[in-house]
């Protein structure tokens, strides 16, 4: 574009004369030459400035820049083994498009001024590379949907009723109604496979958790399938499918961005279907061999997921529920009706659930005597439409929610899942 070349491109030119824009990433230099490195979305290149070669405004100009300076280079490229790509560019012209202020973030910062300065920080090279690969798993996800068959919908996010059970929305003032903005679009979603068949949401999603934990967000994105005539186990096979094909692809077309993350590719390597399956009796079974102190009938959380899964490289499924632990809308197993056709999906590495899903009642009668359990009155306009979508055709169906922030935590081994994504809404932050 205007004659000019990508900092990724010049690798493969080698030689000749090219003109570049970024910002300024690192300088140093002496009274005879300056080094800047020069970075823009693809990649870092090294500059040197020799003050014979160059005009004397040249020169001066170089002296005037800060880090983040914006600039455009003009210049010669030379192989150079030891350089960030394996070439540097002899500088003949540099035109400031804006020197700016001395940068904010040049040192080693607490995490608290980082996610002050996150408008900054989102430079990084770290943060750079995560929001690429979140970029593209996004796209891989579309792309494994895609080729099944689903289609993507698009649910309200602005609701009247609680999916998961209500005590943890955040509620607003809906001209003169009260409203909630949504914490899942399952149900929403549930309605559009009785004319499309297989769906995924991709939504964001809130919920009014007061958690101070690594991998929990008030505001996260949320990928929901449901499918028409799909079981229980159909439903687990998809998400073995899904989690195998999005992590593949990512090492085989990006590898590099993991290597530069530090991960290590071998253990991913691993992720493929299918994985290891315990039930929820066994799962209490071998907790208590682990010594962890766990008793039938509670809900696993953060410690009992990392206790699981700490030594494994590829997720564990945990499956079949005792009844009432859930979300009302699970099916029961017809076998063994003190357990629910649910499952959740823990990722390895001691990272924890990245998926929950289940088969949903689809039977009317069913469905109303789970609402009666739950006290959720079926008549309530927040629900009745959900109600209705068995008086009318129901089949049996299945889906699961996938959190997106989770699933880049796990395959890029992040420490916390505020990295996860751009503008992290925890309990105590919601600036900038």
């Amino acid at each position: 574009m205007d004659g000019f070349s990508s900092i990724a491109d010049l690798a493969k030119l080698k030689e000749g004369e090219v003109k570049i824009r970024g910002w300024v990433y690192r300088q140093r230099g002496s009274d005879k030459f300056k080094f800047i490195l020069i970075r823009d979305p693809t990649g870092v290149v090294q500059t040197i400035i020799t003050k014979e070669e160059v005009n004397e405004n040249v020169w001066e100009t170089a002296g005037k820049l800060y880090i983040e300076s914006s600039v455009i280079v003009k210049g010669k490229i030379k192989p150079d083994e030891r350089a960030p790509g394996g070439v540097e560019i002899q500088v003949t012209g540099l035109e400031p498009v804006s020197i700016g202020e001395p940068y904010r973030l040049q040192k080693d910062f607490s995490t608290e001024f980082l996610l002050d300065q996150r408008h900054l920080w989102l430079r990084s090279q770290k943060m750079k590379q995560i929001m690429k690969v979140r970029h593209h798993l996004t796209i891989y996800l579309n792309e494994f949907f895609d080729n099944k068959g689903f289609y993507q919908v698009v649910p309200p996010i602005i609701v009247k009723n609680a999916c998961e059970g209500g005590s943890q929305l955040f509620e607003m003032k809906y001209f003169n109604e009260k409203a909630y903005l949504s914490e899942s679009g399952q149900m929403y979603g549930e309605s559009l496979i009785f004319s499309l068949g297989k769906i995924y949401v991709w939504a964001p999603s809130f919920r009014a958790e007061k958690s101070r934990t690594v991998r929990h967000l008030a505001e996260y994105w949320h990928l929901e399938p449901e499918m028409a005539w799909y079981s229980h186990e159909d439903n687990m096979k998809l998400q073995e499918e899904m989690l195998e094909f999005v992590v593949q692809k990512l090492i085989k077309e990006h590898e590099d961005l993991l290597v530069a993350l530090g991960r290590d590719v071998d253990v991913l390597r691993h992720v493929k279907g299918p994985f290891p399956r315990i039930t929820y009796d066994q799962m209490v079974e071998k907790l208590q061999d682990l010594d962890v102190k766990f008793e039938w009938g509670q809900d696993p959380g953060a410690d009992e997921e990392k206790a699981l899964t700490a030594d494994m490289k590829v997720p564990l499924i945990v499956e079949k529920y005792p009844a009432g632990m859930k979300a009302f809308y699970m099916r029961r197993d017809p076998k063994n009706p003190e357990y629910m056709l649910n499952d959740d999906m823990l990722a390895p590495e001691g990272h924890g659930e990245i998926i929950g899903g289940s088969e949903r009642i689809w039977e009317l009668d069913e469905l109303l005597e789970a609402m009666k359990k739950a006290k959720l009155d079926p008549n309530d306009p927040s629900y009745s439409w959900y109600v209705d979508l068995r008086r009318f055709g129901a089949v049996p169906h299945s889906g699961f929610g996938l959190g997106m922030e989770r699933l880049l935590k796990w395959v890029l081994n992040l420490d916390h899942i505020r990295d996860a994504i751009p503008y992290p809404r925890v309990i105590n932050r919601v600036y900038p």
